[in-house]
């Protein structure tokens, strides 16, 4: 959905990425402050519900004015879609217009990366490429037109299998009310006003609210559907807590399951029996799991050596740790990382456009 002509200026994008003349697209990278905390290394945050380490590589988010008939057709390779209405009406849908979820304000909508979607002033509506649709629109930013539509438009990308892992966890379409008094609503308020007009310091304030809004959203689908993942089910349990907690504070210690257990309260029997039971593995093959998932986000973001990394995952030398990433993996670190950067760079999850 990019286009050739259309340039990054720093963190805002410029050229024909633009929406319309109110909507401001801009490039955020990096994560965000909300998913670190003060005082504490990345490696070691508490993300029982891992949601701490599902950092978004980057966003691209937009407000537009649209008058009908409107209809914005939106790529399937964009990872994690958010869709909010701050006033009037929208409806999104897949292939089918039969299908359509109304989107209304107070209620934001997730949409997973596969197939493309489509939204639009009613069901069916003709939808527009995004150049086409910005052309179209480029003037209705100062319409009074009460039938006019505000909606905010976000496209996330993530870095490492954790956040991956996040979105395979959540269904293809999912929309979450806000009641009053919801912080969730509270978010949605703050990013419309925030790019209503631009001010000082803005990327900053956009990095925190966008990632807040993920974050609240997930968490809040999580918290109810009877499908959430397993690690967000076992985090819940208090028999598992503890030790899920170490684990993730300390993937370098060179943990047992009778430590494990003595954190529990349990006996060593009783804890595998019951991790087994929540998590589908044993509480050894989860560490090394975890530890793995870890070592991969930092070779892919080549900040550290291999024996800072081995250090880190719980391994005491870049050469046990090379020999234990190949039997999980199937080849050595070094040649995961060059494959991966060169996976990434020709993917399509470069695409930073939505509208």
């Amino acid at each position: 959905m990019s286009s050739p002509s259309a340039s990054l200026t720093g963190r805002v994008i410029t050229g024909p990425a633009a929406c319309c003349t109110t909507a401001r697209m801009r490039w955020y990278s990096g994560g965000s402050a909300l998913l670190s905390t003060p005082g504490v290394r990345r490696d070691q945050q508490h993300p029982h519900d891992r949601l701490a380490r599902a950092r978004a590589a980057g966003a691209v988010f937009a407000r537009t004015v649209a008058e009908p008939p409107w209809g914005l057709r939106l790529a399937g390779s964009i990872q994690l879609a958010v869709h909010t209405v701050v006033r009037g009406r929208g409806w999104l849908w897949l292939d089918d217009p039969g299908s359509a979820v109304e989107l209304v304000p107070g209620e934001v909508t997730l949409v997973r990366g596969g197939p493309d979607h489509h939204i639009g002033h009613e069901p069916g509506a003709e939808c527009l490429e995004p150049e086409d649709f910005r052309a179209r629109h480029a003037y209705d930013g100062s319409s009074e037109d009460p039938r006019a539509t505000v909606f905010l438009c976000g496209a996330y990308r993530f870095s490492g299998d954790i956040g991956s892992g996040l979105l395979e966890a959540l269904p293809q379409v999912l929309t979450l009310s806000a009641a009053v008094g919801d912080p969730l609503r509270e978010v949605i308020a703050l990013l419309s006003h925030e790019l209503a007009a631009s001010e000082p310091g803005q990327p900053t304030v956009l990095d925190r609210l966008l990632d807040v809004l993920l974050v609240l959203a997930i968490r809040n689908d999580f918290r109810r559907s009877p499908t959430a993942p397993r690690w967000y089910r076992a985090s819940a349990d208090p028999r598992l807590n503890a030790a899920l907690q170490a684990i993730h504070e300390n993937a370098g210690h060179p943990w047992s399951v009778p430590e494990l257990a003595a954190i529990s309260g349990l006996s060593r029997a009783a804890f595998a029996r019951t991790f087994r039971d929540a998590l589908g593995q044993t509480p050894m093959q989860y560490l090394t799991d975890w530890r793995m998932a870890l070592a991969r986000d930092h070779l892919r973001t080549g900040e550290l050596g291999m024996t800072h990394i081995a250090r880190t995952v719980g391994y005491s030398s870049p050469y046990a740790f090379a020999a234990a990433f190949r039997r999980h993996h199937g080849e050595p670190p070094g040649t995961w990382r060059q494959r991966e950067s060169l996976r990434t760079q020709a993917g399509p999850g470069n695409d930073r456009h939505t509208h």
